[in-house]
């Protein structure tokens, strides 16, 4: 039995709930209330648009399509990335999309051929849901990484300088930002992590229950997937780091003035 469904009245009725942050906004004159339902309007335009496509090619289920349309993901949150994190596209987007498509080559393949042994790894039932969250988690902690990356050698000249007065070489130079990047970001995610089930209960095995699946088996794809969102995070951040710096550095170990928007 699947879950129950939500009539387009009920659905709009939802939407009464922002009542209470435009009001809130209002209050406390924060501007944010353009920028809600912006992203509101956007996101329901969206996922309206993506769950008629889903139906298309859940039903063609075609392993070009369907890797078409995970290429598209990555490079949208390419752009999203980088907009957000006030970078250079000129000098990220590549990067950036290099990275993710990395990360996500690895953890999928292992996650669907190796651990769940689908006879198809290209399946449109799990490798667009499972990819599509795995970017969607990864996408905040890169934001969050390339800012505290860049801005801290941008504000700590000074030490990024005197480390390469001192004989060291650019590598050695950025290891103690590229460490307090990769920690400030998987702190993140540890967190989340250390209360799933307890403090929250998380979608994907929300959905699953609804969707009929008993709790036990929801709760083994949540692990999976939590593991995997885990180690795809870490992965396309170090690589992304250690990529972008090709690009971000002129030959001489300066960051280039383009780099921040």
């Amino acid at each position: 039995m699947g879950a129950q469904d939500i009539s387009w009245i009920n659905l709009i009725s939802g939407y009464l709930l922002l009542i209470i942050p435009i009001l809130t906004f209002t209050y406390y004159k924060t501007g944010l209330i353009k920028d809600t339902l912006w992203a509101v309007g956007r996101m329901t335009i969206q996922l309206l648009m993506v769950g008629t496509y889903l139906e298309f090619i859940f039903t063609l289920n075609s392993w070009v399509i369907n890797l078409v349309w995970v290429l598209i993901m990555i490079a949208v949150t390419a752009f999203t990335v980088i907009d957000r994190a006030q970078l250079s596209r000129k000098l990220f987007l590549l990067p950036v999309f290099a990275s993710v498509l990395i990360s996500l080559s690895v953890v999928d393949l292992y996650l669907l051929g190796i651990v769940l042994k689908l006879d198809f790894i290209f399946d449109a039932r799990y490798f667009i849901p499972i990819t599509g969250m795995l970017i969607g988690n990864t996408l905040a902690d890169m934001v969050v990484s390339l800012n505290n990356f860049y801005k801290g050698i941008s504000k700590q000249q000074t030490t990024y300088r005197f480390a390469l007065a001192n004989g060291a070489s650019r590598t050695e130079a950025l290891a103690l930002f590229m460490r307090e990047a990769i920690r400030v970001t998987m702190n993140r995610s540890i967190a989340t992590i250390a209360v799933m089930g307890l403090v929250s209960l998380p979608g994907m095995m929300t959905g699953q229950i609804l969707g009929g699946s008993s709790p036990s088996v929801a709760i083994k794809y949540q692990i999976l997937i939590m593991l995997t969102i885990f180690v795809s995070s870490l992965i396309t951040n170090v690589l992304t780091l250690l990529f972008s710096c090709r690009k971000a550095f002129d030959s001489m170990g300066n960051l280039r003035k383009e780099v921040i928007r």
